[in-house]
Parts: C-alpha cells; sequence; structure tokens
C-alpha cells in the first residue's frame, strides 16, 4: 500500500506559475482558457437556475420509507440516503411542465421537482417514484478532510476490509495533492461499492481479478478496470461532483470484459 503526501506549495509561487504558464502559451491559449471559463460559468448559472426549484435543505423521507438527506449549500445539490456512506450529486435537467429532473453522473432518475416544490423520490424499491416530504433538519454534507496520520489509517483499514472480504490481498493506491477531503470521499465509495459487489452473487464475479484500487487527480472524472487495477481519477476543481459515483465504478467493472476482447464501446 502506497501513500503520496500533499506537496506543500505558497500561494504566491503557484500564483507565479500560473502567470508564466499563461503568457508562455501565447493568445490561442489564453482564448481556450477564456472560453472554457465562460463555460463553466454558463454551466454554474444553469445549476443556480434549476436548483431554486429544489425544496430547503433538510431530511426528507418518502412514502415507501426511504429518508434522505438533501444539502443545497455546495455549487450542485447533495444526497444522501439513511445508512449510507455516499453522498451523491445531483445534475438538473428540464422536464415538461415546467418540472426539473435531477440525475446522478450514471444517468440515473433520482428526484423530480415541480414548479410547487413538489418532490418525487425515485429508487430500485421504487422505480415509479414515490412522494417525498420533510421530516427536519438535515447535516451538511460536505466530505471530511483528515491530517496525514488519520489518512494512513483510513487506507489501511479500508485495504484490510476489502481484502478480507474478497479473500485476498487488495492494495490501496492514493496519490493526494490538493484534494485531501475529495480524496478521501472517493476511497471510501469506492471501496464500499466493491464490498457490495463482492456480497452480491451476480457481480461478485467481476472482482475475481483485481488485485489493487488507485485513486489519483487529474482533468477528467472516470473509474476504469483493467489488469486487476480499479482506476479512480478525481478532478480537484469541481468539487464535490469531482469523483465518480459508486454506478459509475460499478460500470467499470462490467465494461472491463468488452475492452479486454477489444471491443468499443
Amino acid at each position: 500500500m502506497k501513500l503520496r503526501l500533499p506537496a506543500l506549495r505558497t500561494s504566491a509561487s503557484l500564483a507565479a506559475a500560473t502567470a508564466f504558464a499563461v503568457v508562455a502559451a501565447g493568445a490561442p491559449a489564453w482564448a481556450q482558457v477564456r472560453g472554457n471559463v465562460q463555460a463553466e460559468q454558463s454551466q454554474s448559472l444553469r445549476d443556480r437556475l434549476f436548483s431554486r426549484n429544489l425544496p430547503a435543505n433538510g431530511r426528507y423521507v418518502s412514502e415507501t420509507g426511504q429518508g434522505f438527506i438533501l444539502d443545497r449549500s455546495a455549487s450542485t445539490p447533495l444526497l444522501r440516503f439513511d445508512r449510507s456512506v455516499e453522498t451523491w450529486v445531483l445534475r438538473p435537467t428540464p422536464a415538461p411542465r415546467g418540472d426539473v429532473l435531477y440525475r446522478n453522473d450514471a444517468g440515473d432518475l433520482v428526484l423530480r421537482v415541480t414548479p410547487d416544490g413538489g418532490m418525487t423520490l425515485y429508487t430500485r424499491a421504487a422505480p415509479g417514484g414515490s412522494p417525498v416530504t420533510l421530516a427536519g433538519p438535515g447535516e451538511s454534507l460536505a466530505p471530511p478532510a483528515l491530517g496525514p496520520v488519520q489518512l494512513f489509517n483510513l487506507m489501511a483499514r479500508r485495504s484490510a476490509l476489502v481484502s478480507s472480504t474478497l479473500g485476498r490481498l487488495v492494495e490501496i493506491n492514493l496519490s493526494v495533492d490538493r484534494s485531501e477531503a475529495l480524496s478521501v470521499d472517493a476511497l471510501i465509495v469506492t471501496t464500499d461499492a466493491v464490498i457490495r459487489m463482492a456480497r452480491s452473487a451476480t457481480a461478485r464475479g467481476y472482482l475475481t481479478r483485481l488485485r489493487s484500487i488507485t485513486i489519483v487527480e487529474g482533468d477528467r472524472v472516470s473509474a476504469t478496470y483493467a489488469r486487476g487495477d480499479l482506476r479512480i481519477v478525481v478532478d480537484p476543481d469541481r468539487g464535490p461532483a469531482g469523483r465518480p459515483s459508486s454506478a459509475r465504478i460499478i460500470n467499470a467493472f462490467a465494461d472491463e470484459p468488452r475492452r479486454g476482447s477489444g471491443a468499443g464501446r
């Protein structure tokens, strides 16, 4: 098991390096940077407009008895089901009659909100939807920040838990530079997804070659599985949305045989 501790950087040196990179790149690169910033601002405005349709922060319960916490303090709405360690980032899309659909990063429908604030929850137990009511206040869903020792201990515990569940050693490799809290969140979600798969009679077969879990930083969120290594890429610039959900992680295992056989997606 390997751990790369954060490198220390001063804000002054980071700003100088950024300015030098922009000047050296020239006008075309600056135009691309400006275009990216404008696109991100447009997306942020769109998300804020849609998020106004969501009810207030708090704990909600559906008619089927499924409870969850909704946290709107971040730039995008966050949701966590009762008795779950995973926080889902919700992405809005418009629907007929002024409704807004909120989906996870795998495209699964989670919530439907009407213009008057009525909310319907969609789960495996209620694929047709179940009305939701406010049950009380809810806690913040922001990911925790740990020190180096706590982070190392968490990696050791999670590696032992996965290894015990699968009956063989599974290494966890974590590279942390500027997204410790996000990487901790990704580590917990990833290992929890693997453990759930291992306990499923239909999904356990996908884990026969799993030997390591690697979490690194990058500029595009992804989850891939090849040659026994589950590789998770987190994007620190995207905040809570900068890591893949358990649904995308499980899909990575399902895609692996097709990549191995040379078939394209």
